[in-house]
């Protein structure tokens, strides 16, 4: 019995060394900048870096799929370099022999790009999946609406339209008013004058009615035409 289960176990490892290899068929190469991402802060790539990229995968292809029962085993890597650099393929968790299409693969990772560079603090540019192209982040939406940020400005920009106009309605009400004040001012000083004679101030004449001065009329009657 113990032959027959080592005997199982290494055909499934040689079948899994043929799977996951360099350009092999559903084979993803995967690339990493830990040290230009981090710095001084950067990590080593371990066995634990490796099962949590593994997990990462698997969780992407369960989230991907329902009903999917990938399992963090179903996840090989191979080709692991010092640079950080290997390949790994997932295979079918009900045959265990064959692998996943790289379309459902790709559309996984694609799905749960953000979490997967959450997971080792990278980015697109910092993990790299060399056969799927960087995904976009979402465009940032700002907390107010554009649409209300412009209303608002219109609204603003009509709102002091009508306060000049009434402002610069009032002003000229204003000076007309005080024009016409003015003229009034002027007809009467003009319409009635007070006159000073030798000392003696004259009544006011009204130039508009005219005026008999009281001395040529008393003159007129003592002389009086035949």
């Amino acid at each position: 019995m113990l032959r027959v289960l080592l005997l199982t176990l290494s055909v499934v490892a040689i079948a899994h060394a043929g799977l996951c290899k360099p350009d092999a068929q559903n084979a993803f190469k995967v690339r990493l900048s830990i040290k230009t991402a981090l710095g001084d802060n950067a990590y080593a790539w371990d066995a634990n870096e490796e099962y949590l990229f593994k997990a990462m995968m698997a969780f992407a292809m369960r989230r991907y799929s329902s009903k999917s029962t990938t399992q963090i085993s179903n996840v090989l890597l191979c080709n692991v370099t010092d640079r950080v650099s290997f390949w790994f393929v997932v295979t079918d968790s009900s045959k265990n022999v064959t692998t996943i299409p790289g379309s459902e693969v790709e559309a996984a990772i694609r799905m749960n790009r953000n979490r997967i560079n959450s997971a080792f603090l990278l980015s697109d540019k910092t993990l790299q999946f060399v056969k799927i192209t960087s995904t976009l982040s979402p465009p940032v939406e700002p907390s107010t609406p554009v649409w209300l940020i412009v209303f608002g400005v219109v609204l603003c920009l009509i709102l002091a339209g009508i306060v000049f106009l009434v402002v610069a309605g009032i002003r000229q009400h204003k000076k007309k008013n005080k024009k016409s004040t003015e003229r009034e001012n002027l007809e009467e000083k003009c319409e009635v004058t007070i006159t000073v004679e030798n000392g003696i101030p004259c009544e006011a004449l009204d130039l508009k009615a005219g005026h008999i001065n009281g001395v040529f009329a008393a003159d007129d009657e003592r002389f009086t035409s035949l």
